[in-house]
């Protein structure tokens, strides 16, 4: 049997190639890819707002939650999926941004490699050396995606690179179509070996259908162009599209790079698979106007659509895609006209804008200073009310401020210096004094002190002996010792209020 059923989606512009294939497997298989696509394509110009790698992984991103979205509203959908492999390109560099297991390739200065990974159930075991890759063609679970765009993830894993081109070399986007049939030293051949891009992709369409591909075959060949007003742009060559259960391409000139979307045969079982887009409840000159929206927003650059995103944009069959990226490209096209509305000459507010943009930051940033200027001066100002007692060079001080440093700022400094000696006080009192002890204010400091000196008197004045009573008259054969005539110490006697 024939499947008429396409799940494959692509588009090639100047600065934009996107290669996505939908979930066959799954119902609305064609609405991922074609959804997918749709809502990337308006990535293809010149600028960009952003980075363009963070500008393409958002736009995927976006496209997923647009597929979780469509679940919402019609479960029938549920399950569905699809692979996205995108090239972005800007000022002499792509971006790519990759999920699933359609392919990118590139063909540089001679050497041909394949730049991204498959994120398959057996490319995981060849990479943990479980398996070797000739025994990935005959396994039962080749087929089988580890990630792809979905309802199945809010946050799906990309693959994300940035790449410097020259011109001339080219690069290859396919579905796993071509890669089932093909060996990538075929590829490589045919990549090599034709200089005309249609006939490149015309030769790699036509060996995939002889080899009986099981699946639709999507390939876009791009070519840097040398050509500096360009950008870079992909050359200009032309398509071809291969419809189900014919045996001969038609062809039909664009400028743009080639993209190949074929149907391919396919063996089915049990009833033709229906169509999974569900039932759209307006009518169709509604949906017409939608889809005409979408194709008056292509015709505006050079480009190729095909596969499911081409259907829904001619005939407007997949209802749900042609409604949800019409709501999004009518918001992008009003917002492209007012701005060619004000480009032929900048309306006054227009003008002022840099400036306000030019010294908003700094004016932000000066005033932050002051902020922080000014509660550094407050909280100074504070701690110079507080007092506190503690030792300095051995004394007893009264200090002005708290006891804490801010890197080389010390926030006290000494007002008073007693005579009491630290070593003079008990254990106890001087590791209080070394510790500092708090005051309310400069009088209560002054208290501390004194406090401090009646516990010094204590420890230094040891209680006073009775006077001698009288003594016997000594032996006038005895000879009387001589008396000790020392002093106390002038610091001791002073504190203990003695006299000399």
């Amino acid at each position: 049997m024939v499947r008429f059923k396409n799940d494959d989606s692509a588009y090639v512009g100047r600065y934009l190639a996107v290669v996505a294939d939908g979930m066959g497997g799954h119902a609305g298989g064609n609405v991922a890819s074609a959804s997918t696509v749709l809502d990337l394509v308006h990535l293809d110009s010149r600028v960009q707002e952003d980075e363009p790698l963070t500008v393409l992984a958002d736009e995927i991103q976006a496209a997923n939650s647009l597929l979780s979205e469509l679940v919402t509203t019609s479960p029938q959908l549920s399950g569905m999926g699809t692979t996205v492999t995108a090239l972005l390109l800007h000022d002499r560099r792509l971006a790519l941004a990759h999920i699933g297991d359609s392919r990118a390739y590139r063909l540089k200065n001679g050497e041909f490699s394949q730049v991204s990974i498959d994120h398959t159930f057996v490319q995981r075991l060849i990479d943990e050396g479980r398996l070797r890759p000739e025994e990935a063609e005959v396994h039962p679970h080749k087929n089988v995606l580890m990630r792809v765009l979905g309802d199945v993830d809010a946050s799906p894993e990309l693959d994300l690179a940035t790449f410097d081109v020259e011109p001339g070399e080219r690069w290859l986007l396919c579905s796993d179509g071509l890669t089932a049939v093909l060996r990538d030293s075929d590829i490589e051949g045919v990549l090599r070996g034709t200089s005309n891009l249609q006939q490149c992709v015309d030769t790699l369409v036509e060996l995939t259908l002889a080899g009986g591909s099981p699946d639709n075959v999507t390939v876009a060949v791009i070519e840097i162009d040398d050509d500096p007003d360009a950008g870079s742009a992909p050359s200009t060559a032309a398509m071809t599209e291969l419809p189900a259960g014919q045996g001969r391409p038609r062809q039909a000139t664009v400028s743009a790079a080639p993209a190949v979307s074929t149907p391919a045969p396919a063996v089915t079982e049990g009833k033709e698979e229906a169509d999974s887009s569900g039932e759209d409840q307006e009518d169709d000159e509604s949906l017409q106007e939608r889809a005409e929206l979408i194709r008056q927003d292509l015709s505006s650059r050079p480009h190729v659509l095909v596969g499911a995103a081409s259907l829904a944009t001619e005939t407007g069959q997949i209802p749900i895609v042609t409604k949800r990226s019409a709501e999004r490209r009518a918001a992008r096209m009003l917002t492209h006209k007012a701005d060619d509305a004000q480009s032929p000459g900048p309306a006054p507010e227009d003008t002022k804008r840099p400036g306000w943009r030019r010294w908003l930051l700094p004016a932000f940033l000066t005033v932050l200073a002051l902020l922080l200027a000014a509660v550094m001066w407050l909280g100074y100002t504070w701690t110079q009310t507080r007092y506190y007692v503690g030792s300095y060079d051995n004394r007893v001080a009264v200090f002005n401020g708290v006891s804490q440093t801010i890197g080389p700022i010390h926030l006290s400094h000494v007002t008073d210096i007693s005579d009491i000696p630290v070593d003079s006080l008990s254990e106890y009192h001087r590791n209080r004094v070394e510790d500092t002890l708090p005051a309310r204010d400069l009088e209560h400091a002054d208290q501390i002190v004194e406090d401090l000196r009646d516990t010094a008197k204590a420890v230094m004045c040891p209680p006073v002996d009775p006077a001698p009573g009288p003594t016997s008259t000594p032996s006038p054969t005895s000879t009387p010792a001589p008396t000790s005539t020392a002093q106390p110490d002038a610091a001791a006697n002073s504190a203990c209020g003695g006299k000399q």
